[in-house]
């Protein structure tokens, strides 16, 4: 199905936000699920989020989609994190403190 179905901003709709990293494999499942679909092109980007408008008719098969491949999406305006994503960056900071925790210690230690 193409993303160009700008006819369902007039029906029964809701929207959806999904992350950019998730953007290819929603849009396959879409189409292979032959979805109808259309993505606000005039949207900002700043958020790396791509909104999505859906006929609520759909909304059982895209929730499915949405659960089976781990996308991260939400139907608010508020954007919600990737908990994942930012375990990671934390998980990071964790390690550079500790280095350089190490490194002061060290210091101390053979320091005459």
């Amino acid at each position: 199905m193409s993303y160009n179905n700008f006819n369902i901003k007039y029906k029964d709709h809701f929207i959806l936000f999904v992350e950019l990293k998730d953007k290819v494999i929603f849009e396959s499942e879409l189409s292979r699920n032959n979805i109808v679909y259309h993505i606000d092109d005039n949207q900002s980007t700043l958020d790396n989020t791509t909104r999505y408008f859906l006929l609520n008719d759909n909304k059982a098969s895209i929730d499915e989609i949405i659960i089976n491949n781990g996308i991260v999406a939400n139907t608010g305006s508020t954007h919600m994190a990737d908990f994942n994503d930012q375990k990671k960056v934390m998980r990071l900071y964790g390690l550079i403190a500790a280095a350089i925790a190490l490194i002061i210690i060290l210091i101390t230690l053979f320091e005459d």
